[in-house]
């Protein structure tokens, strides 16, 4: 029986980090928060970045066809310099240098951003000025699509993915927030959040995996975590198949409200 509930948890647990991932109310916090209520203790960060590569799975399924034409044309371009492949070319050029603010601050001080900004107070506060963020941007109708980003766009995104390090800051609301408030297109504003998410979740994954091949109780654990990440996979690519409408539709106002009630009950409820 024990064992039964132990894999509901888990299964649980993934479901929330699925639903949570794509939409800009931060995964990291909900998950946490999940443990807190339930009384949850999951060590080490194996857990937790195996179920956000699951999401990111989810998400490659959604842009596949994006992805293929993105890398066909960008090699096509260092191949044959043409101009209708310019376009591709600069948007993996600009990935990448969006994704160099917060791997470099990731890589360096990790420990210290999970000693200092740590807790539920800390989750509170961080999906407050989430819920803010998006109450600014929430009537914004950008111009610019993929031909229109420019460097410092990139620069300014990246900068915005590194305060989402930071626990109840969202990773996808923030690169949202930052790529609207640069006048991007919903649609160009979410695409670029999406596949910035690519290298962070990959790399992470790289440099964690060994830690959960190597674990000792991993025989115990495959079940649960297997489990988790097929729920966090399937509830991932439907969720984000539901806030692409929500963002061609213009309501991002509604998860600003969640983020404020969300806030609320953890001060008042949970410290």
């Amino acid at each position: 029986m024990n064992d039964f509930i132990n894999l509901l948890k888990y299964a649980f647990l993934g479901l929330v980090q699925g639903i949570t991932e794509p939409i800009p109310v931060s995964s990291s916090a909900h998950v946490i928060i999940v443990q807190n209520l339930f009384g949850l203790e999951i060590e080490g960060l194996g857990f937790e970045v195996l179920v956000n590569f699951a999401s990111l799975l989810a998400i490659l399924l959604i842009y596949k066809k994006d992805l293929i034409q993105l890398i066909k044309h960008g090699y096509l371009f260092l191949i044959k310099k043409e101009e209708q492949y310019k376009k591709d070319f600069h948007f993996i050029l600009y990935l990448i240098i969006a994704t160099i603010p917060a791997g470099l601050v990731g890589f360096l001080f990790n420990d210290l951003i999970s000693n200092v900004f740590k807790g539920m107070l800390t989750i509170a506060i961080s999906l407050f000025i989430t819920g803010i963020a998006l109450w600014l941007i929430r009537n914004l109708r950008g111009r610019k699509n993929e031909a229109g980003l420019k460097l410092k766009d990139a620069i300014i995104i990246g900068l915005a993915q590194t305060v989402a390090l930071i626990p109840g800051i969202s990773r996808s609301g923030a690169t949202i927030v930052a790529g609207m408030g640069l006048g991007l297109k919903q649609s160009t504003a979410l695409k670029f959040s999406f596949f910035l998410y690519i290298p962070i979740s990959v790399g992470s994954m790289i440099l964690e995996g060994s830690n959960l091949i190597h674990d000792p109780l991993i025989g115990t654990l495959a079940l649960p975590y297997t489990l988790a990440f097929i729920c966090s996979l399937v509830t991932s690519y439907f969720s984000m198949k539901w806030f692409m409408g929500i963002m061609e539709r213009g309501q991002l106002k509604y998860f600003s409200w969640y983020c404020f009630l969300l806030s609320a009950f953890i001060l008042i409820f949970m410290l």
